[in-house]
């Protein structure tokens, strides 16, 4: 007899998150730090952010100089610390679909429960800024096949992006999402919607989970939560939200240790020495210690 179905792996547990339709909340992360304050602070996934790893790892922009090395490593670390899933962002696959298949071997292994992959020219750009362009939609599919074929866990999720929108309309965009579903995609993310209109349309013309993206000062309109549940979404990204928070307060911060040459005036703007190891589960290290301690 078999044994009953249990969703206890990362990539079962993803998928099963997605199916709900009910617009989960995918905080993004550059690090595993803030991938710990994710966990800790409730939320059932994380995202690992290209652009979060572009500007917090590199200090360069997203426009795709991150390289399949450096976000795995970022990614196995992210894994390490979490038992989340983890769903990376690995841009356009770092090549062709014979690349394709290494990036979904590779981040398999880090830990990744999922992929996002998008259809644009290589070097990528942000999908809020301008200038971009993408590939053509049958290179896009065999991308997605490379990426479907290669996994080797059936649940573990290939997210299908398209930047359509920006260059060849929205309709365009719908078009490329179907059939990157056709070929596989577990879900699809059609970026930048310019209207709640265009984000309701995507929500019910495609049949498998969709993501939304809510990028602070970009292109889509703000929507919440209960909102983008209404609409049918699976999830909803808040990709940068972590880093942009951090960069304003550090250099708040600093600003104020430079024109005054202590932090007397911003104390309330730190984490405590012990919030700091608690962030980081000292205690737990503390206890490998005494367990081998001679």
């Amino acid at each position: 007899m078999n044994a009953p179905v249990t969703v206890n792996r990362h990539t079962s547990r993803l998928k099963a998150l997605l199916a709900r339709k009910d617009a989960a909340i995918l905080p993004g992360t550059p690090n595993a730090l803030f991938a710990r304050v994710i966990e800790n602070l409730g939320f059932e996934a994380v995202y690992v952010t290209g652009a979060g790893v572009a500007n917090m790892s590199l200090g360069v922009p997203d426009i795709g100089l991150v390289t399949l090395t450096e976000l795995t490593d970022q990614v196995a670390a992210t894994c390490d610390v979490v038992a989340l899933p983890v769903l990376a962002d690995a841009d356009t696959g770092f090549g062709n679909p014979v690349n394709m298949v290494r990036t979904v071997r590779t981040l398999e292994r880090a830990g990744a429960a999922g992929i996002q992959i998008e259809d644009q020219v290589f070097p990528k750009k942000c999908g809020h800024f301008k200038g971009k362009d993408v590939i053509l939609l049958g290179e896009m599919v065999q991308k997605i096949k490379a990426a479907v074929d290669s996994r080797q866990d059936g649940d573990f999720q290939i997210v299908a992006r398209t930047d359509a929108r920006a260059v060849h309309g929205f309709e365009v965009a719908l078009e490329r999402a179907h059939a990157f579903i056709e070929a596989g995609a577990d879900a699809t993310f059609v970026e930048a919607p310019v209207s709640i209109a265009e984000l309701s349309k995507v929500a019910q013309s495609l049949p498998v989970p969709q993501f939304a993206n809510m990028v602070f000062g970009g292109l889509t309109p703000s929507v919440s939560q209960s909102e983008l549940a209404r609409m049918g979404f699976g999830a909803v990204l808040y990709a940068n939200a972590a880093l942009q928070a951090a960069l304003k307060s550090v250099h708040e911060v600093l600003g104020s240790l430079k024109r005054n040459g202590s932090l007397d005036e911003v104390r309330e703007r730190l984490a405590s020495f012990e919030e700091r190891q608690r962030a980081v589960a000292k205690d737990r290290y503390d206890e490998l210690e005494a367990r081998y301690r001679e």
